[in-house]
């Protein structure tokens, strides 16, 4: 196998084990799903839910069903001639609990000495030999504890190096005697001497560049290559490694893999890197790309008016300065152990000019806030850095000398801070823009998110068109997705605050009531919220005050994680509370739902249906095909009724045709009808050919043909309905006889009304007659020509 048609994302947990996967392939066949699409395997801590904190490279996770339970995965894939994925995590290893770290219990244990000294990222000369460890609270004398040879800091167990406990003395002396330092958990940010997946202290980064770590780290990946268990890896976090490129050069010849993504964010205009031996990305670029399709372009300045009410900044709509001054304010905190590291590099390796430590930290933070992507791949990308330093010296003209002295070390492929710099900008992106710009700015909630750049409001036909054909021509193997476990609302959810675009004057009013009966005293955080819950109703109490609390804390603008303010918290949990408890807001947020959910509904089928068309391996992610209506994880990593889904498609197989409703049946339809022809007919999506409509509602049109298979969905549907719909408007369909493998309608070649075409649905998938894919599999009325043109 080389490439996947399609991918379906599960996540492996405890409560969803592999075996548990295994007894799924067969629903996931029927769905027309190519490749089963795994969470990361290897042995993570105890109780984690996700699986990115790995523990224990060497074996796959018990709790998620062991290695007997992708073998078991993986036969049911083989015998229903399908593929495996999983994604696999080089940057880091959990360190939580030390004792379920094999490699970290023997740093602990024996400082500089130990076998796995190198194996992590540790400045041993910054603490004096001591590696430390942000755990302590609020204690001018911790309860430390001597218990079983090991040190106890409540639940907390350390190991003791040989010798350090023999004279009985205290535990706070044996402590002291250690080669790592406990000390304040609020150190983490300035003090640290260990890199980090971004400023999770329990996730300390591994250095896979060296041979030995890469081989004890990866030799059970390569073992289910070697025995042909699975096909693919997307790869977590690259950008966090020293030297990606060789790094996915080494994974490629270890593994012999066919398939390899690497799970990359990329920014306006730019590209992955030529030379990586990789597929492609996992997918955001291609969520940002359909989003805005759907976007009406009309309602940006009516929303841009809304934000600058909101916000009360001078330029709402300066995206960029936000993001500016958010990077800067990670870089100046929880990343500041990065950055004063960075300059520790500089000095050892010869500090420029008469410059101090103390000096380089300020211009450094600077260049990192102003860096415009995640980050170079020096020599490539090098052109970022100059627009970093030119951005910089314009905003801080103070800092000019120390950047001009800075930029020709960071520019230096082989120079350790031009290293480090290169993976610390994107932790510095990653949690100045993600996880808190995207908190802060509420011009259109469904737009900020992962992947995506909030200030590109929307995408002409034109633009997008011709992004599909970059796709087609450049990357057709790179995946597409429209939700995954990191997204900050599910797909349906965004669907429909993307409907907000249209009516922005009876959102502007409607929120301002709400702001009224339910005042937190933060515009735009009240927009992000009224927005999502919105976009995610019906949803219970308990879903809704979690992203609430966590959307407040991750914003830092009027409450943090840190230093929660307890009044404000009150006021915000008041608001979630009165969408169900006050009469006067159920009563506006019931109306404004009803209003706005067809819409919703029928982007979600456009948007659903562009993706799993359009160039690209698209992906579905857990679930998906129902109404996905998520918030931000762990709400997006819920259960999955997968019985209900099972029974769904039965009766759609049976003959059923569904409503565009509240239980989703019809996305259903289009989803495994799409997957299907894909999976069965991948000769008709061998090209990308845009497929003009003609006619006065022509823009609510997003159309295309793929070699075969011709795509068609509608854009912008409260504007059609208020325009009276599709009237006049026409495509011209290829000579022959097409069928619509959503209603079974039938429709002849040559100029076709698009109403007709899209009487049922607010999207149709159009493919060959003779195509075997498209034949029923239970016999139900169909439509001749005639009837159709009538």
């Amino acid at each position: 196998m080389t490439a996947p048609v399609s991918t379906y994302r599960l996540q492996i947990r405890e409560s969803f084990t592999l075996r548990d996967a295994a007894h799924l392939v067969d629903y996931l066949h029927e769905l027309g799903v190519d490749w089963v699409y795994l969470s990361p395997l290897l042995t993570a801590e105890k109780g984690s839910d996700h699986g990115y904190d790995v523990a224990d490279t060497t074996t796959i996770d018990p709790a998620r069903g062991g290695a007997a339970g992708l073998e078991a995965l993986s036969a049911a894939a083989r015998e229903h001639g399908m593929g495996v994925l999983v994604d696999i995590v080089p940057n880091h290893m959990g360190v939580a609990d030390a004792a379920q770290n094999a490699w970290w219990w023997d740093v602990l244990t024996h400082g500089r000495e130990s076998e796995y000294a190198d194996a992590f990222d540790v400045d041993w000369d910054f603490g004096n030999g001591r590696l430390r460890i942000p755990v302590l609270g609020e204690h001018e004398d911790p309860p430390l504890t001597i218990e079983d040879g090991e040190l106890r800091y409540y639940d907390h167990r350390f190991p003791l190096a040989s010798g350090t406990a023999d004279d009985g003395a205290d535990p706070a002396t044996v402590h002291s005697r250690q080669h790592y330092e406990l000390v304040h958990w609020t150190r983490a940010d300035g003090d640290l001497n260990y890199r980090r997946f971004f400023a999770v202290n329990t996730l300390a980064a591994i250095r896979v560049e060296l041979p030995r770590v890469f081989d004890d780290s990866h030799a059970e990946i390569v073992r289910w290559f070697r025995e042909g268990l699975v096909d693919g890896v997307r790869v977590d976090h690259p950008d966090g490694l020293m030297d990606p490129g060789a790094y996915l050069e080494r994974l490629d010849a270890a593994t012999g893999t066919g398939y390899l993504l690497v799970e990359k964010i990329l920014e306006n205009g730019e590209e992955l890197p030529a030379h990586w031996p990789v597929d492609g990305t996992t997918g955001y670029d291609a969520l940002a790309e359909i989003e805005r399709v759907l976007v009406d372009p009309a309602g940006r300045e009516q929303l841009d008016a809304l934000e600058a009410r909101l916000s009360g900044r001078d330029d709402p709509t300066d995206f960029a300065g936000l993001i500016r001054g958010t990077k800067r304010a990670i870089a100046d905190g929880i990343l500041r152990s990065e950055v004063l590291r960075l300059a520790r590099d500089i000095e050892r390796a010869g500090l420029p000019g008469d410059f101090s430590v103390d000096q380089l930290d300020d211009a450094l933070a600077e260049l990192l806030a102003c860096f415009p992507v995640y980050r170079s791949y020096l020599p490539l990308g090098i052109e970022h850095l100059h627009e970093a330093a030119e951005l910089a010296r314009r905003h801080r003209p103070d800092l000019g000398d120390r950047i001009d002295a800075l930029v020709p070390l960071l520019s230096d492929p082989a120079h350790p801070a031009a290293i480090r710099f290169q993976q610390t900008s994107g932790m510095v992106m990653a949690k100045g823009v993600e996880d808190t710009a995207f908190y802060r700015y509420a011009r259109l909630a469904s737009l900020t998110e992962v992947g995506g750049d909030p200030a590109e409001f929307s995408l002409t036909l034109e633009q997008f068109h011709d992004a599909q054909r970059r796709r087609q021509s450049s990357w057709p193997h790179s995946q597409t997705t429209l939700s995954t476990h990191d997204t900050k609302r599910g797909e349906d959810t965004r669907a429909r605050i993307t409907a907000l675009a249209e009516i922005p004057d009876r959102w502007a009013a409607t929120l301002d009531r709400l702001r009224e009966l339910a005042p937190l005293g933060d515009g735009p955080l009240e927009s992000i919220l009224w927005s999502s819950i919105i976009g995610a109703w019906p949803a219970s109490r308990e879903r809704l005050h979690a992203y609430a609390e966590k959307a407040s804390r991750e914003a830092g603008s009027s409450t943090t994680w840190t230093a929660p303010n307890e009044e404000f918290e009150a006021r915000m949990h008041a608001l979630v509370d009165s969408a169900f408890d006050d009469e006067r807001v159920t009563a506006i947020l019931h109306a404004f739902v009803e209003q706005i959910a067809p819409a919703g509904w029928s982007n979600s089928l456009a948007a659903k249906l562009i993706q799993l068309t359009a160039p690209g391996v698209p992906d579905v992610y857990q679930g998906s095909e129902l109404w996905e209506t998520s918030l931000v994880d762990p709400d997006n990593r819920r259960p999955v009724d997968f019985d209900e889904r099972r029974l769904l498609l039965a009766a759609l197989d049976a003959g059923g045709m569904p409503e565009v409703d509240e239980g989703g049946a019809a996305k259903l339809l289009v989803t495994s009808r799409a997957l299907r022809l894909r999976r069965d007919h991948p000769e008709l999506f061998t090209r990308y050919r845009p497929l003009p409509a003609a006619g006065e509602a022509s823009e609510h049109l997003v159309s295309f043909d793929r070699g075969g298979a011709i795509t068609l969905a509608t854009r912008l549907p409260l504007g059609l309905e208020e325009r009276g719909g599709w009237g006049d408007t026409s495509i011209v369909l290829p000579a022959g006889h097409w069928i619509d493998v959503l209603t079974r309608r039938r429709h002849a070649g040559g100029v076709t009304r698009v109403r007709d075409v899209l009487r049922e649905f607010p999207v149709a998938l159009l493919a060959p007659v003779d195509a075997a894919h498209a034949k029923p599999t239970t016999e139900t009325p169909q439509h001749t020509e005639t009837e159709q043109q009538s």
